[in-house]
């Protein structure tokens, strides 16, 4: 008989998903009643998304479950350690690929090379217990009702999304630091009609604007080393 409480790729696509939106409304909540500032912290241009939430909470999870942590304090040190290495990580996969840095906690103590902190590695292993001994449940039992066939579909149809998603965010941040960093706008070749569709895009969607809203924590290094937000480079 099948272990009910296996975590499969069924599960671990909705602890992504649910996570990600999840995160999105405590990252919110969180800088509104900190710092008394209401704007987006989303991670992808399209969908309340913060990935990052939904990588490491996925992953969390998907460890845990691996090591057989059970106890309240097992659970934290699990959860402070392996997040903690988890957004390390993945700080600098998302600076690679995006070519922008998404956080920094240098403003706080005890942090490293701003990537990762002790504030926020503690909040890691408090969720880690959260998610294990309540929300995780929860999710098994919504996942395991869904009829596999509807599942399927319905799974495939976000994760298609998902991958556009990211797609366009990836376009819409270069197109976006081109312009506003490096002053580079790409120029349609006269006659390419898609090329001529590129351009509309790039000028018409992805404006400064948009961009600066959606992501207005993006930022780069000068040349002396120093982060700048990339939306204090707009020019007026």
């Amino acid at each position: 008989m099948e272990n009910k409480n296996k975590v499969t790729i069924h599960h671990l696509f909705w602890y992504f998903l649910i996570f990600s939106i999840l995160g999105l409304i405590i990252e919110t909540a969180f800088c509104f009643f900190g710092n008394g500032v209401l704007e987006s912290r989303k991670g992808f241009i399209w969908g309340p998304f913060c990935p990052i939430y939904g990588v490491c909470g996925a992953a969390l999870i998907f460890i845990l479950d691996k090591l057989n942590c059970k106890g309240y304090v097992k659970l934290f040190i699990a959860g402070f350690i392996f997040a903690s290495i988890g957004e390390y990580i993945l700080s600098y996969c998302l600076e690679a690929i995006y070519g922008t840095r998404f956080w920094n906690y240098e403003y706080l103590q005890y942090n490293l090379n701003g990537r990762i902190c002790l504030t926020f590695s503690i909040y890691w292993g408090v969720l880690a217990i959260i998610l294990v001994k309540w929300v995780k449940p929860i999710i098994d039992k919504l996942v395991d009702k869904i009829k596999p066939n509807t599942r399927n579909i319905v799974e495939l149809g976000i994760f298609i999304f998902l991958v556009i998603d990211g797609l366009v965010t990836i376009w819409g941040i270069q197109t976006y630091q081109n312009r506003v960093v490096y002053n580079k706008v790409y120029k349609p070749v006269d006659g390419n009609i898609f090329s001529q569709i590129r351009s509309k895009i790039e000028n018409e969607y992805f404006t400064n604007e948009r961009m600066s809203t959606t992501f207005p924590n993006l930022r780069i290094k000068n040349e002396n080393g120093d982060e700048v937000w990339i939306k204090t480079l707009i020019k007026g």
